[in-house]
This record gives structure tokens, C-alpha cells and sequence, in this order.
């Protein structure tokens, strides 16, 4: 039942990890990176809200969405 929520949720952790590594070394490709990420979030978010009787994804979809806000305002900067 939750083994998609949490494949995503550990997809959702390379791409924010592989997001803040193209910051850190100012890659060209940075805003594009952050873009998939907020995509990634995004999904992650959107999965683990539909559990709404478990308070950890809850907390996780909420952290999620926060996270694709923060990427599309990196990507937009």
C-alpha cells in the first residue's frame, strides 16, 4: 500500500540532494535541475497526502510540497 510512496520518497531525496549538489558547484545546469526536483516534490508530496490516516507521510507531504515551492523560486531566480 505505501510501497509507491515510498519509492518516491526515497527518488525525491536523490533529487533534492543532486539539486543542492549542482548549487553548490554553480552548475550550468542548476535551474533545470531545481526545476526536476520540483517536479520530483511535487509527485512525492501529491502520493504521500493520499495517506491520510498515517501523521508521518502527512508531515512528509507537507515538507514536500514546500520543497517544489523553494525549487521553482530557485529555478526562477
Amino acid at each position: 500500500m505505501l510501497a509507491e510512496c515510498i519509492r518516491l520518497d526515497r527518488e525525491c531525496a536523490d533529487a533534492c540532494a543532486f539539486a543542492v549538489k549542482a548549487m553548490q558547484t554553480n552548475s550550468r545546469f542548476a535551474k533545470q535541475i531545481c526545476e526536476l526536483c520540483a517536479d520530483i516534490c511535487q509527485a512525492c508530496g501529491d502520493e504521500c497526502a493520499k495517506h491520510e490516516h498515517h501523521q508521518h507521510c502527512q508531515d512528509c507531504a507537507e515538507a514536500c510540497h514546500r520543497c517544489a515551492k523553494v525549487c521553482r523560486e530557485m529555478a526562477a531566480a
